[in-house]
């Protein structure tokens, strides 16, 4: 059911390092987003994928990891995804790319959910430095970076407290914590 895998798509952010993602499975993936929707069907996204691990190390340092955990760098070695799939914006195409690296993210990882794996979408990207050093070219527009692997860690949903705070947060087992505003919050009229 959809359901199920939009509760297990959740964003982690701890890996499982030394189980490889292949690049088979990183088409895969995409065949999923080119599938999807695009506004007035001009199909502007470009895709860069890595599951090489020197490859990976180069995008690693470009990337800024959980806001909300000041404390926290992001994944040691060991814990860091086996893979990336960038996503571009074609400006040769089009200016903007409106929703439709979302729509394309999300489709991404529902199917890396149904294949048992774990992502998370980053936006936070150093796009001169990944620039190049992966050499893209000026007409692409770096858009997000979705990191992937076999998830490292427990990622809880839980009710927003009576205070209305909205961070995530870890436990003192690691657990990340998620707080979710409820149904009834979010529907302004019916």
């Amino acid at each position: 059911m959809i359901r199920d895998l939009v509760l297990k798509n959740r964003s982690y952010r701890r890996f499982y390092q030394d189980v490889s993602v292949s690049l088979e499975t990183l088409r895969q993936l995409v065949d999923l987003a080119r599938l999807s929707a695009s506004a007035a069907n001009v199909q502007p996204l470009k895709y860069i994928l890595s599951a090489d691990p020197h490859r990976n190390a180069l995008i690693f340092p470009c990337l800024a990891w959980a806001g909300y955990l000041k404390d926290w760098p992001g994944p040691a070695e060991g814990e860091r995804p086996a893979a990336y799939i960038v996503i571009l914006g074609d400006k040769m195409l089009k200016q903007s790319f409106g929703c439709d690296h979302g729509i394309a993210a999300q489709s991404i990882l529902l199917g890396a959910t149904e294949k048992g794996l774990g992502g998370c979408m980053i936006g936070s990207v150093d796009r001169q430095q990944l620039s190049q050093v992966l050499a893209i070219p000026p007409h692409y527009e770096i858009l997000l970076v979705i990191a992937l692997g076999q998830p490292k860690e427990i990622v809880l949903i839980e009710a927003v407290g009576p205070d209305g705070d909205i961070k995530y947060w870890r436990d003192a087992q690691g657990r990340h914590h998620v707080p979710k505003r409820s149904l009834t919050e979010i529907i302004v009229s019916q």
